[in-house]
């Protein structure tokens, strides 16, 4: 498995444990959720680190600690949002309790019977700072989680702060792997304990964290088979169906040969995220509001020489091509499932030697 590597180049600082020092870093093992799964250390580094480097043209998971990538917006806290960041809309999401499942508003008509576990509402910053503190004042299951790309409503003070982010050093990453363009600045500002569920984007990410600490727990591609996701044509494409508080094994039985790759960032980390890597992110318990921007980009260009076998991102792309495809040619993606199931059904599901 490729993601081998992500353990061996950390293994000197993180021999035997998942966590090192974290007696130092602000946050224990109690503000963890309790899972089911092991996992393993992605590796802590400088990006000045060769191993670093390496790491992410792997397209592996890294935590790069000392980019300076968001530097001049460390400072941001609630206040000093409220007070700079605009009269804009900002998009937050209400849900019953702590997982926010993300889900395609587009899609939703395939579904006539989806309920969405969360609700998105359009409201100015200082009526998600009022919502965010009555809910916690409430101390109920409900939470709030405001997830906003970064555009040009913002104060002039935020756009001093965002131009004096580390874009030299971001778009060498760009050019040199040859990704596309910048596609966008999401802001994420969650309470404790929020958790956003497994999932993967099609995308290159690198996850700056600014306040609070949020574990980051990936999975690679080749466990696909492992975390089973909603259909492409579902609103919760991407997603995966399996609940990780109570996974249902008999429904998903292959979750238990799932393995984990994990670290908790804090403010000044940057996480890279490589496309169709799984993650699951939860904001510490107990740990007060969490503030991240993350810089989402597309990938490079098919490359016109394929190199064979293919590799396990390549395989899931070619999968949700073929599901697309069926959907338009049968002009209903509730048959998508029948007619792949009749395609491998005593065909290539058995041994036809």
């Amino acid at each position: 498995m490729a993601a081998a590597t992500v353990v061996e180049a950390d293994r000197a600082a993180s021999e035997g444990a998942a966590f090192s020092g974290v007696q130092d870093r602000g946050w224990d093992e109690s503000q963890l959720r309790k899972y089911s799964f092991t996992t393993k250390p992605i590796p802590r580094l400088s990006h000045t680190d060769p191993r670093a480097e390496m790491l992410i043209n792997n397209e592996e998971p890294v935590v790069l600690t000392d980019t300076n990538l968001v530097y001049p917006a460390l400072k941001w806290d609630i206040e000093y949002l409220q007070e700079n960041i605009g009269n804009g809309d900002f998009s937050v999401y209400i849900a019953e309790n702590h997982k926010f499942l993300y889900y395609d508003e587009k899609k939703m008509s395939n579904f006539e019977n989806f309920i969405p576990k969360s609700q998105r509402m359009e409201m100015k910053f200082s009526e998600f700072v009022e919502t965010m503190h009555k809910t916690e004042e409430m101390g109920g299951e409900e939470r709030v989680y405001l997830q906003q790309t970064l555009n040009d409503t913002v104060g002039k003070k935020i756009v001093v702060d965002f131009l004096g982010f580390n874009w030299n050093w971001i778009n060498k990453q760009q050019a040199k792997r040859n990704w596309g363009q910048l596609t966008s600045n999401l802001l994420l500002i969650g309470m404790e304990g929020n958790v956003t569920p497994a999932h993967y984007d099609e995308q290159q990410n690198f996850f700056a964290q600014i306040k609070g600490h949020k574990r980051c727990i990936l999975f690679p591609p080749d466990q696909f088979e492992c975390l089973y996701p909603y259909p492409v044509h579902h609103p919760c494409d991407r997603q995966s169906q399996v609940d990780f508080d109570n996974p249902d094994y008999v429904k998903f039985p292959n979750f238990k040969n799932i393995v984990g790759y994990e670290t908790v960032v804090g403010p000044g980390d940057v996480l890279y995220i490589p496309m169709y890597w799984w993650h699951h992110i939860q904001s510490l318990l107990n740990g007060g509001v969490t503030i991240t921007v993350n810089f989402w980009y597309k990938g490079a260009p098919t490359p016109k020489r394929i190199e064979y076998p293919l590799r396990a991102h390549q395989k899931v792309a070619i999968m949700r091509n073929i599901e697309k495809m069926l959907g338009e040619a049968l002009g209903d993606p509730h048959e998508v499932g029948p007619l792949l199931q009749t395609m491998i059904k005593g065909r290539y599901d058995q041994d036809l030697s």
